[in-house]
């Protein structure tokens, strides 16, 4: 019984996900997300990005306590896909831990699948396939509740950031500036 409520606690913050092949296929092992970053298996991600009407996108600033990009403004919601978790229900549950927002499977729209690998220097090696999602922001931004492991703020901008990634310090990620076009434009197709 012990073993099993340390490991409840444990996999908190270091969730048990499902490993992948470079292509996004389920090899039917798993691992602690931690052991995935360490060996450089693959597996799975959700990103959902929320736009408002009023051509806003609200971004999260991450964590200082983030081991890979502390304090950066970055996607809206995103998270692993813990084993067994269907990429939707996986998309839904962050989007609530993190923010506080519930949404429904109607107010995602995937935009696509993306391969991510990217290595650290905290020797973490992120190798992902990102489901992307965009979705409509129907609440302010004063109502969402932050989970203060994951979020130290919320901030709604402009849409263009995502075009002139260079333009605003610790606001994503240059080397990302193609992937934020293709959200920006199914953002502008949606609206």
């Amino acid at each position: 019984m012990f073993i099993l409520i340390s490991l409840l606690a444990f996999n908190v913050l270091d969730e048990l996900i499902d490993i992948l092949d470079a292509e996004g296929n389920p090899t039917g092992r798993r691992c602690l997300k931690s052991v995935a970053h360490k060996n450089d298996y693959f597996h799975a991600t959700v990103h959902v990005w929320l736009f408002t009407e009023h051509h806003k996108i609200l971004l999260q600033k991450r964590s200082p306590n983030k081991k890979v990009f502390p304090n950066l403004w970055d996607i809206s919601v995103a998270g692993h896909i813990t084993a067994g978790e269907r990429v939707l229900d996986a998309a839904l549950r962050e989007a609530f831990e993190e923010i506080g927002l519930v949404l429904s499977s109607s107010d995602l729209i995937k935009i696509g699948t993306r391969k991510h690998q990217v290595r650290h220097a905290n020797g973490i090696q992120d190798n992902e396939i990102h489901h992307v999602f965009i979705a409509k922001l129907k609440v302010p931004v004063d109502q969402l509740n932050l989970q203060e492991e994951e979020v130290a703020g919320l901030q709604l901008f402009d849409l263009e950031v995502l075009t002139n990634t260079g333009s605003l310090e610790n606001v994503l990620l240059p080397e990302f500036h193609d992937y934020y076009r293709q959200v920006y434009n199914a953002i502008r197709n949606s609206c």
